[in-house]
């Protein structure tokens, strides 16, 4: 995945619009979006959005396929309330040795472990790794939701997420990329004019958001974490939309979570490596928490 923006709290009105930041008055709920993006080769094979082998208990945002890297994905919720998502962090050499980064959302949505201490053990293997982002929640609508944050190419523990407006593309947490940046202002302008939304033309807003193809440069933190390596499609790459001939934005998910543990799961992904071709799956269920 390439980039994700996460309102953690938010202001859900009571006719079904959405506000943050508690600006107007209307009802103050608990409640988290997600928008974000998977940047990937056009013909790598993966899975698109569904539950995992039919049991309805785990929903993941695609499977890869890549020979050697099966089952690994880069989002997904479980119905008992466990959320992750990862990013790759952008470094110009990686090792092909390492560690497949996928099977770190996969093993926390299969695992006992609460967030923080999921992600204490993590970091313990971090250097395993190719450089990553990781967040992963535990969404309870009684005890209030958890979420935390780690980067194997940051500090050495995990980072707990406040209530708040938070972006994460190739970089760490809040990296002031340019697109980053202009991407999260374009995410909260949709949430703070949504009033007279209802939640499927907000799902819409939150997916045109990330379409969004204009170039943000200069960008000299890009330029410098990605080296060479990325100056040959700067133009394109400094977009929240990648599209490149071969490489760029496949698939656009968008989750939301109410108060009272709803949740709406859409997902538009490529179909047959063609930029023109495209379909939009839609899952809702109630957490079981």
């Amino acid at each position: 995945m390439s980039a994700a923006v996460v309102a953690r709290w938010a202001v859900f009105p009571e006719a079904g619009g959405r506000e943050l930041g508690g600006s107007c008055a209307l009802s103050l709920l608990r409640g988290l979006i997600l928008a974000a993006n998977r940047d990937e080769f056009y013909h790598r094979p993966s899975k698109s959005a569904d539950f995992w082998d039919g049991s309805n208990e785990i929903l993941s945002a695609g499977l890869d396929m890549e020979e050697g890297k099966e089952g690994g994905t880069w989002l997904g919720i479980s119905k008992k309330g466990k959320l992750a998502a990862l990013t790759n962090y952008m470094q110009p050499k990686i090792d092909k040795n390492a560690k497949g980064r996928g099977a770190l959302v996969t093993n926390f949505l299969t695992s006992d472990l609460d967030s923080y201490s999921y992600l204490k053990k993590v970091a313990l293997e971090g250097h395993l790794y190719n450089g990553f982002n990781l967040i992963a929640a535990d969404l309870n609508t009684t005890k209030g939701d958890v979420i935390w944050y780690y980067g194997n190419k940051g500090g050495p523990e995990p980072v707990f997420l406040n209530p708040g407006v938070y972006g994460l593309s190739n970089s760490l947490l809040d990296t002031p990329w340019k697109k980053l940046q202009y991407g999260k202002q374009l995410f909260t302008d949709v949430i703070r004019h949504s009033q007279d939304l209802v939640k499927e033309d907000l799902v819409q807003e939150l997916i045109k958001v990330m379409n969004n193809q204009d170039p943000q440069l200069p960008d000299p933190a890009i330029e410098d974490q990605g080296k060479d390596y990325i100056l040959p499609i700067l133009n394109k790459y400094a977009a929240v939309c990648v599209r490149c001939p071969d490489y760029g934005t496949r698939t656009n998910t968008v989750i939301l979570i109410d108060a009272a543990g709803h949740v709406t799961f859409t997902e538009r992904t490529m179909l047959n490596a063609d930029v023109n071709q495209w379909k939009t799956s839609t899952y809702q269920f109630k957490l079981q928490i």
